[in-house]
């Protein structure tokens, strides 16, 4: 990390000395002194080298991380976040479609798919369906070859059964329900949180374990009203962000 760009602050000046924090690291994050995906110094630092309080600098950092420009990973330190690519809920249409449209070189790789029972959590999120047998697939998505989402899908055998026949890597399952049983998203429910990475997503993603990410559940229904796909998808909070049209 290079501090040559740090800078005394100018107490004589009659702006706030907080203010005046903020004003040199988003400096120091415009001209990529603290780069992207590295990680800035400590609060005990930064207070040290400012000559102000930890609570100060503390406050600082916060209004950076809230605005998306900083990110913390419990235990590890706080990161400077990469450019968000703004996409819009699913949906509008699938992360893949839209950052295609977009340009973006984007690839999946299939982690696994099998058939397993439904358990009455998960039956739930299907009202009506006698059948608790259902396809669990698993994606991980990339961008410009690194690790962006993780991709959890659960659909009932009795909507679509043989699906695990299709490349479900090299299409789009929406694509694939829509021409091989006709099942066409007419209405969804969705639900959007911040949570941290376990381990294993931790793993997948390339990350640390505990840094931000953005789960979008997703209940997709055709015009009958029957949900023929419940989703759970994990983003790189620091990579994405999504908006939510009304």
């Amino acid at each position: 990390m290079d501090r040559v760009g740090l800078h005394a602050l100018d107490k004589t000046n009659g702006k706030p000395l907080h203010t005046q924090i903020e004003e040199m690291i988003c400096k120091q994050l415009e001209t990529k002194e603290w780069a992207p995906g590295s990680v800035i110094p400590s609060e005990n630092e930064l207070s040290a080298i400012y000559k102000v309080s930890r609570t100060t600098v503390r406050n600082v950092i916060t209004k950076l991380v809230q605005e998306g420009l900083l990110f913390r990973v419990p235990g590890k330190g706080t990161y400077v976040s990469e450019p968000k690519i703004v996409a819009h809920s699913l949906s509008y249409a699938g992360i893949r479609e839209q950052l295609e449209q977009m340009g973006y070189e984007v690839s999946t790789k299939l982690i696994s798919i099998g058939k397993e029972t439904m358990d009455r959590k998960l039956m739930k999120h299907f009202p009506g369906l006698a059948d608790p047998s259902v396809y669990v697939l698993r994606r991980l998505r990339y961008l410009k070859g690194e690790p962006l989402s993780i991709h959890i899908s659960y659909l009932p055998e009795a909507y679509c059964p043989g699906i695990d026949q299709y490349d479900l890597s090299g299409e789009q399952l929406c694509t694939i329900l829509s021409r091989e049983y006709g099942l066409n998203r007419a209405r969804a429910v969705e639900t959007l949180e911040s949570v941290a990475a376990n381990p294993e997503e931790a793993n997948l993603l390339n990350i640390f374990t505990g840094q931000p990410l953005l789960l979008l559940r997703d209940q997709i229904m055709d015009a009958e009203g029957r949900t023929f796909e419940y989703s759970k998808v994990v983003f790189r909070g620091e990579k994405i962000k999504i908006t939510m049209e009304l």
